[in-house]
């Protein structure tokens, strides 16, 4: 790695690419503007990689600065296990070159004592409870977690519409959750069941 090259919490941002994002941020013609990188819906499926612009006292608790050429950049805290070898990089053609980013890590569930309870969920339901949902091409996902500590959920595939999906959600779903965790005081389905194109029975 040259010495261009930073690391920065676990995430390499090459030269070229801070050159880009420098330029980027020059543009917005604001004082301080930096960049923070984050994972939406960090350990699922569904988890994306963003960098988005941050302007002087958007910076969140628990984010990390790192200084780069010219500018900062702020990682989000709890998503810096999931950008684990990340990669930024940025490569110039003719149609103006393309900015990429790999996160190898950002789909891997990573859950500790002390993580959030939707972390907690998350894990549980990717590899607990969706993989026994995937046989009849359902699927189920988390929406939020309540200020009352319930988790509310969202069926798909297979489960929407389903004739079962009460039986699965409370015999199944919500079993699982409250035995692994146990601060979890149960389930809610938001799922709209009265689309049965997809259902499984």
């Amino acid at each position: 790695m040259s010495q261009a090259e930073k690391w920065v919490p676990a995430v390499t941002i090459t030269e070229s690419a801070q050159a880009y994002l420098a330029e980027l941020l020059r543009k917005q013609n604001c004082e301080g503007i930096g960049i923070r990188m984050f994972v939406a819906s960090p350990g699922t499926p569904q988890a994306e990689t963003c960098i988005a612009y941050l302007r002087p006292g958007e910076e969140k608790e628990g984010d990390v600065c790192v200084p780069l050429n010219g500018f900062n950049a702020w990682f989000e805290g709890k998503s810096i296990p999931y950008l684990e070898d990340a990669k930024v990089d940025y490569s110039p053609d003719r149609m103006g070159g393309q900015l990429t980013i790999r996160a190898p890590n950002s789909k891997m569930p990573k859950i500790s004592d002390d993580s959030p309870i939707e972390d907690k969920v998350n894990y549980v339901l990717y590899n607990d409870v969706n993989p026994g949902l995937a046989a009849h091409g359902g699927n189920v996902s988390l929406v939020q977690i309540t200020e009352d500590g319930y988790a509310v959920l969202k069926f798909g595939g297979g489960c929407q519409g389903c004739s079962a999906v009460d039986l699965t959600l409370k015999e199944g779903v919500e079993k699982t959750l409250v035995s692994k965790i146990p601060e979890l005081k149960g389930v809610k389905d938001v799922t709209d069941h009265s689309d049965t194109s997809n259902a499984y029975y």
